[in-house]
């Protein structure tokens, strides 16, 4: 029998949508499909935003110059997806979703700390994307005489929140027919956005915008790393485990870093240089990242800009919102997983209309979610990638769902691992747009950094050091335990996974 070629997605053409009644259990080899290149697909079509223009602003923010901020923003943007390719790679080898994966590391039920920690990132995320597609529609719409008031901005978040909610619970299938097509339409409409407004850039007050010094430069990469790849890096897997376990390791890294990044490093470059061309554009991405972006636009092109700019945040939003809703499963929650989606999805709707109809300012509040979110899953993110560092073996499966088995179930060293990096962490970050956040930033005194308003208090060291810390001490602590897992026979299957 001849099969017909799959889709750039990897679906066969014939393939039905209903709703996806996987959760936390692992994909059948049955149901595995693609080739790494289909990862090109979700990961680009989820940072395709126009959001990663506004990125130009908030990096010159930290009073760094043109070339400056484009190094810490490329550097900051590729190794934090980087990290997302590699975990991606434990998709494949283990065929369940990112944060049952993490329980190898930190046991069946100890694995819940993480989870919620991600739970919580992931929300966060889809509340920040859906409030910002309802501002962008408000916006166009006021520019085009058609409203733009609440009644508009009410409007405008019904229908984002709807398409991003249908779309989270429907699931996989869906998804990977969504993010092609926001791939291709939203691509097609940015390039010509970025036509249109080129005539906006000069080159003199770009050049002419002063360097900073190296300490401004690290809190710049490291706000680009927590705003692009460790804001993924807790979902990598969740896509990759519907691959066959034959596909190349290297391809799932390469094709999952490639397809993240590439939107982001070209509207870089192009926010960099808008944002360094006008004070008052800078200025205004803080207050409406998005909406500030169309002042410089024709009329006539406006309504394909929201279109550009509704698409891409919602591609963002969906995988959110899928991945909050296995890692609210993985935190203990029994309910199928479109329950959890919807339940993540009601969240994001309240958090929105906050956002929207309430807080004065965007830009402090989200830099202080990012860096206090950053830390502990970059404390994560270390133990997870030196687990999987030091397996020479596929995932034994049916442990990973039984706290008796293999992994254990509230393992201490990687629990105190993890709580002594983020306390470490955020000592070593500030957030004073954040009024809620200003006790963080207690350790820079004395580690002799200069205490909260020193030299290196908005380097966001925090960050890099509990990445460094947790995956140093998974390496050197861990080693003995994944090898002693490594040497038992392989467990007999077990149907516990849709309740763990």
């Amino acid at each position: 029998m001849i099969t017909p070629p799959d889709r750039p997605d990897g679906r066969a053409p014939d393939r039905k949508l209903r709703v996806e009644t996987h959760g936390l259990d692992v994909i059948a080899d049955t149901e595995r499909k693609g080739t790494p290149r289909t990862l090109f697909w979700p990961w680009f079509g989820a940072n395709v935003s126009i959001l990663g223009l506004a990125y130009g602003a908030f990096a010159l923010g930290f009073g760094i110059s043109f070339w400056q901020a484009l190094a810490a923003g490329a550097v900051g943007i590729v190794f934090s997806f980087l990290l997302c390719g590699f975990v991606a790679v434990a998709g494949k080898r283990g065929s369940a979703p990112t944060m049952v994966l993490g329980r190898a590391a930190y046991g069946v039920r100890g694995n819940r700390l993480p989870s919620v920690i991600s739970w919580v990132l992931t929300v966060g995320w889809e509340t920040v994307l859906c409030a910002l597609a309802t501002m962008a529609t408000a916006t166009v719409f006021g520019r085009l005489g058609w409203g733009g008031g609440t009644e508009t901005k009410v409007v405008a978040l019904v229908l984002v929140a709807a398409l991003t909610v249908v779309v989270g619970v429907m699931g996989f299938d869906l998804i990977m027919r969504l993010q092609t097509l926001i791939t291709v339409v939203t691509g097609v409409l940015t390039v010509i956005y970025i036509a249109l407004v080129a005539d906006h850039i000069h080159w003199s007050a770009v050049s002419a915008v002063p360097a900073g010094s190296v300490q401004e430069f690290i809190g710049a990469l490291v706000f680009m790393m927590t705003g692009f790849g460790l804001g993924w890096v807790n979902a990598a897997a969740d896509y990759s485990r519907y691959l066959p376990r034959t596909a190349s390791s290297r391809g799932v890294i390469g094709w999952t870093t490639f397809g993240a990044s590439l939107a982001p490093l070209l509207l870089l470059v192009f926010g960099l240089l808008l944002a360094g061309s006008s004070a008052d554009l800078d200025e205004a991405v803080a207050a409406d990242p998005i909406g500030a972006l169309t002042t410089i636009l024709p009329t006539w092109f406006l309504v394909p800009f929201a279109l550009v700019a509704v698409l891409g945040l919602v591609g963002g939003a969906v995988l959110d919102i899928y991945s909050s809703g296995l890692a609210l499963l993985s935190a203990g929650l029994r309910v199928p997983r479109h329950v959890a989606a919807l339940f993540d999805g009601v969240l994001m709707i309240v958090g929105s209309i906050y956002i929207v109809f309430v807080a004065d300012d965007f830009l402090g509040p989200f830099m202080g979610f990012l860096t206090t979110l950053g830390v502990p899953i970059a404390a994560w993110c270390g133990i997870m990638l030196a687990d999987l560092a030091l397996r020479r073996r596929d995932y034994d499966e049916p442990d990973l769902y039984r706290p008796t088995g293999r992994y254990g179930d509230v393992p201490l060293t990687p629990v105190l691992l993890t709580l002594t990096a983020t306390a470490l962490g955020w000592g070593l970050v500030t957030n004073s747009t954040a009024t809620w956040l200003d006790w963080q930033g207690y350790l820079l005194h004395p580690f002799g950094l200069g205490g909260r308003s020193g030299p290196w208090a908005y380097a966001n060291l925090g960050v890099l050091a509990a990445l460094a810390l947790t995956f140093l001490g998974t390496l050197t602590l861990h080693r003995d335990r994944v090898h002693e897992q490594e040497t038992l026979a392989p467990s007999p299957a077990t149907d516990e996974g849709a309740s763990l």
